[in-house]
């Protein structure tokens, strides 16, 4: 598989899994061995672009067509097969669990007790922000039309800390967007612009998407390049603490994500939890076997 081609893949799961709430990107780019390459990127692009750019292009472009292709699809899929759809994802972070432990212990022992403390502390960090309630959005259409300068501003900041949230494996940013509320009104907007293409004349729609998607974006943009920063010096220095870290947040997305109601949406019946197993077996062996070769 040529470089280019890879990139894309990476860029189009990357893109996918970021429709998905609960799930964290940077999850995915460590499942598929690009999390390092990814951070180093952001933080060096205008270093030597012309090097950097061999692996940014392809993979923004996948990630871009991952979020527009598939913005549909998903949500169709989270609507009638919520159970075994989440539960493929959520055996994907499973899966990866194992190998990242392997990578932040010593061969021949277990974690010493400080290691477990950074390994607890995000956990219970997790659970507690898992408990906080995000503003109820039950028509986007109207919300949308009523936004004010004040809103856009709230959404530019909740892009900022989706994006933070993004670049953190077992953080997803599309979770904070749904604790923060803004989760309906961006996937709606992403729907939106399939029908924007086929009428590109409609200047109300594209005047409804850029309120919610220009802040929105913008502050993506500010935060990624921000926590990427971080993330890079915090691997350079302090891996198997940042790593340990990242392993708390995982088991911690677990947990959140089984009780998150959008898992159990579609309804639960015998059938359905049969094939919710195996496509959380499934996930999980996927994310495992790329681990243990990637990590």
């Amino acid at each position: 598989m040529s470089s280019l081609f890879r990139n894309f893949i990476n860029g189009l799961a990357f893109g996918i899994t970021e429709i998905v709430p609960g799930i964290s990107g940077g999850t995915i780019a460590v499942i598929l061995g690009f999390y390092d390459e990814l951070i180093e990127t952001v933080n060096h692009f205008t270093e030597d672009y012309r090097k950097y750019l061999r692996f940014l292009f392809p993979f923004l472009f996948g990630a871009v067509t991952g979020i527009i292709t598939f913005s549909s699809i998903i949500h169709y899929l989270l609507t009638n097969y919520s159970f075994p759809t989440m539960l493929f994802f959520i055996g994907l972070i499973v899966g990866i669990i194992p190998p990242i432990y392997s990578k932040v212990k010593e061969p021949g022992r277990g974690f010493k007790y400080g290691e477990i403390t950074l390994v607890l502390l995000p956990l219970f960090g997790l659970l507690i922000i898992s408990e906080l309630k995000g503003v109820s959005v039950t028509n986007p259409i109207e919300v949308i039309k009523t936004i004010d300068v004040p809103f856009i501003i709230f959404i530019f900041f909740a892009g900022i800390i989706a994006a933070m949230a993004l670049v953190i494996p077992g953080i997803s940013g599309s979770f904070v967007l749904l604790l923060l509320g803004i989760y309906p009104l961006a996937t709606y907007s992403l729907s939106s612009i399939r029908h924007l293409l086929a009428d590109i004349t409609n200047i109300s729609l594209m005047l409804d998407i850029c309120k919610v998607l220009l802040p929105l974006g913008i502050g993506v943009i500010i935060g990624g390049l921000s926590m990427a920063r971080l993330i890079e010096k915090l691997l350079k220095n302090y891996y198997k603490i940042t790593y340990s870290i990242i392993l708390g947040l995982l088991l911690g997305s677990v947990y959140v994500l089984f009780r998150e109601p959008i898992v159990y949406k579609s309804g639960i019946s015998t059938i359905i939890i049969m094939i919710g197993s195996a496509t959380f077996l499934l996930g999980s062996a996927i994310s495992f076997n790329l681990g243990k070769k990637r990590l």
